[in-house]
């Protein structure tokens, strides 16, 4: 599988790796856990099987119209699969429309029901992930809340890159210089 995900600014990405710590300090599931060296704060847009020739040129293109600053609309808590604790994103216009491209294009070229459904543009909901784990209510009732640092009020969304979980690879799709 390949993820579609954007990165964040460098500010913003140490205000993470805090809240990583902090989670990982009190004993909570946190992504500082997770070791390798592909594991950066991100928001993904989408998933799929395989990058073709004609989703990479979509995605190309969405990769011009970066950086884009969003807001940071606070703490949220999913329990789908996982527990998931996120900073949730506040879904503009602009992060709507890109995640919309980003989804097209990977529809546009893969296998009918291949796609993830929450990452369809009506359901997405833009997230960076601080901690998730497989044990459901893990983060609900608790006062995590009160552990983590501040969300930095805007993030920049830097650079759109691809991670193959089959090889642990990550690649950059956008911008070029």
């Amino acid at each position: 599988m390949r993820t579609v995900e954007l990165l964040l600014d460098a500010a913003a990405e140490l205000a993470v790796r805090e809240a990583w710590r902090r989670l990982a300090d009190a004993g909570l599931p946190s992504l500082a856990r997770h070791r390798s060296p592909a594991n950066s704060p991100h928001v993904t847009l989408a998933t799929c099987a395989e990058l073709t020739a004609p989703i990479r040129w979509e995605l190309a293109e969405v990769a011009a119209a970066l950086p884009l600053p969003v807001r940071c609309a606070g703490v949220v808590h999913f329990e789908r699969p996982a527990s998931v604790l996120a900073w949730a994103l506040d879904r503009d216009r602009a992060l709507a429309g890109l995640q919309r491209r980003v989804w097209q294009a990977v529809a546009s070229d893969s296998p009918p029901g291949s796609l993830n459904p929450l990452h369809e543009p009506d359901r997405w909901v833009p997230h960076i992930t601080l901690g998730r784990t497989r044990r459901a209510g893990v983060f609900a009732g608790r006062r995590v809340v009160e552990l983590l640092p501040a969300p930095p009020p805007s993030v920049r969304l830097t650079t759109l890159r691809s991670y193959d979980t089959g090889t642990g690879s990550v690649e950059v799709l956008g911008p070029w210089p």
